[in-house]
């Protein structure tokens, strides 16, 4: 089915980190064409994107310095020969082209030519900043598979640090010559719902100093030197472990340079924030009564096999006892659990501190000051909001999470008719639950993006033990109620940590919009994106979808010596490119099951609406 992850072995890996805890969009037909300025500032310097593959310049014809910043120009791919086992360096591979998606309306001739720029942003997803030595963490899953546990999450920081440096480089957009205005993340901005790691994100986003370093402030306690050979141990050349004998290589060093200071420049625009399953849960799908060992002194790294398939049972489970079942095997295990020094940072956050950390002024960075949370939000300790995009642009950010504790998604009947309301307000025409066409002459119309945490296929209908008093609705129910507004282009999210764009068709065609699903920045393939809308002046209007790499250079140093915060974010994206299983898998330097195909990637979706269809 469009949209949904494929079946392989590479996803469900992916779909398991997601559960374990181990690691854890139709047009406006009621805007007028006046109506649409003034608008986001554009870039003179920039020409815009060529309409097809076949009408842009050869590739030996100069451009302007922004293409080479996103993967229309250049991609990082593994090279054709290991390093050594099955380890393979990076290197710079051909830019993807893009590709007009025409499944909801048809291309316009010369729409280019008429295009009218509404809006450029930045899609953050998945960004997972970890305290790898935090205690609740479940690393002793990686007995049951190699592929339950991260070699490159130390690096997450620098990582981020990197992508940020990347969206402050960029120049218009390719296909609207409008510079960013923003960036909206789209949830597990963390991974362990620590304060601390909000406290890393809040300053990755904003600026500042950050030391990715907890417990003993001169030692590092964690997975990466306990003498356990199921983990990748850089810095010791005689421990030969499990992901050293498939080629990860010996860095001296490499744990002191994860956990030394680094300084975020900031995001030189405002940046928005949406809350995910892992911002909201401790590895994103536990109970937050395991506070007590996330702040405590007992590290669990090995379990017996017994006790690994009786967790993992449980993660799989249609109930959630997984929380109890891993409460009882760290109290069992506790003689035998290392011994870390407790840190109270590590604390689990509440709702309630969620949005303050995000209203704190100390945060605002380029603003908004609460990243759209308001003292609303904060009074209700609710976490969804709407916001102005651009001119006649409007984002809705909605929150997906279950907050008694699960890794799947969906929306309480509160928000859903919260969600309603607010669609009707910006749409001067809609339809009811039973497709009459309803008319709003008093509504703001405006186009309408919505953004979220979790993609459709993963939100289901499960009760809420947090919630009790309100049902919950899935995907599908949000695909429906979408569905009744024309003024919806796209719903826009990630979670899965694939890149997929999947059309939400109707026989109504006003009625059609997209869904725009994005990978992760902790897992292959590190990607952004870059987001533009334009009203194409004929009746449609198209968004286009830019993916976008962090800053890092594609190749790290040849003998792995380059410790600095650059050589370190290149290394971490090399890494993540040799998971378990993933090099062996891909086909040119690519694994199109996590990348997607090249609709999915730097894409034109054309959908009616637009000025003309007023």
């Amino acid at each position: 089915m469009a949209g949904t992850e494929p079946v392989s072995a590479a996803v469900n890996r992916r779909r398991f980190l997601l559960a374990s805890g181990a690691t854890a969009a139709a047009g406006v037909a009621g805007t007028s064409a006046g109506a649409l300025l003034p608008r986001q500032r554009q870039d003179p310097a920039v020409e815009p994107a060529a309409r097809t593959v076949a009408q842009r310049p050869p590739r030996s014809a100069p451009r302007a310095a922004p293409y080479a910043l996103t993967t229309l120009e250049t991609t990082a791919r593994l090279g054709g020969s290991a390093h050594t086992g099955t380890y393979r360096r990076l290197v710079s591979g051909p830019g993807w082209p893009l590709v007009v998606r025409k499944e909801l309306a048809t291309p316009g001739a010369g729409r280019q030519d008429r295009r009218t720029p509404l809006a450029c942003f930045v899609q953050f997803t998945d960004l997972h900043l970890a305290d790898v030595q935090n205690p609740l963490r479940t690393e002793f899953l990686r007995s049951r598979g190699a592929s339950s546990w991260r070699a490159q999450e130390a690096l997450t920081v620098a990582g981020a640090v990197a992508l940020v440096e990347q969206v402050n480089a960029l120049g218009g957009g390719p296909n609207t010559r409008l510079r960013p205005a923003f960036v909206m993340t789209t949830g597990d901005n963390v991974d362990n719902n620590s304060a601390i790691e909000l406290e890393w994100f809040l300053t990755v986003m904003s600026g500042g100093r950050i030391t990715p370093n907890t417990g003993d402030p001169r030692a590092y306690e964690g997975a990466q030197n306990s003498g356990l050979p199921l983990f990748w141990h850089p810095g010791d050349p005689h421990l030969r472990d499990q992901d050293k004998r498939r080629g990860l290589p010996l860095i001296p060093g490499f744990l002191a340079a994860a956990t030394r200071p680094i300084t975020s420049p900031g995001l030189r625009i405002p940046w928005y924030s949406t809350v995910g399953n892992h911002d909201d849960l401790p590895g994103g799908c536990l109970s937050p009564a395991l506070n007590d060992f996330a702040v405590g002194s007992r590290k669990l790294l090995s379990v017996s096999a017994a006790d690994a398939a009786a967790y993992a049972k449980a993660l799989g489970s249609g109930d959630d006892p997984k929380s109890e079942v891993l409460k009882a095997i760290l109290t069992r295990n506790a003689a035998s659990a290392r011994t870390v020094t407790a840190d109270e940072r590590r604390r689990l956050c509440t709702p309630h501190e969620y949005l303050a950390a995000h209203l704190d002024p100390a945060h605002a960075g380029a603003g908004p000051v609460g990243h759209g949370y308001t003292q609303d939000n904060l009074d209700g300790e609710r976490m969804y909001y709407s916001f102005k995009v651009a001119e006649n642009v409007l984002g809705i950010s909605i929150d997906t999470t279950y907050r008694s504790g699960h890794y799947e998604g969906s929306l309480g009947s509160d928000q859903l008719r919260w969600l309603e309301r607010t669609l009707a307000a910006h749409s001067s025409r809609s339809y009811d639950a039973d497709g009459r066409l309803v008319r709003n002459t008093g509504a703001d119309d405006a186009h309408i993006l919505v953004f979220s945490h979790h993609h459709s296929p993963s939100m289901t209908r499960r009760p809420d033990a947090a919630r009790t008093d309100e049902p919950r609705h899935d995907g599908a129910e949000v695909i429906a109620l979408l569905s009744r507004f024309p003024n919806v282009v796209a719903w826009i999210n990630g979670h899965s940590h694939v890149n997929r764009i999947t059309p939400h068709a109707h026989a109504t065609p006003a009625r059609s919009f997209w869904e725009v699903n994005t990978a992760s920045h902790v897992d292959y393939p590190h990607h952004a994106r870059l987001i533009e809308l334009t009203d194409n002046g004929d009746g449609t209007v198209s968004l286009f979808t830019t993916l976008v790499e962090s800053a890092a250079p594609h190749r790290t140093a040849r003998d792995f010596d380059d410790l600095s915060a650059v050589g370190l974010a290149s290394l971490y994206r090399e890494v993540a490119y040799n998971a378990p299983g993933l090099a062996e898998s891909m086909k040119g330097g690519v694994q199109e099951g996590w990348v997607g195909g090249p609709g999915d990637r730097n894409a034109e979706l054309v959908v009616a609406g637009g000025s003309a269809a007023a």
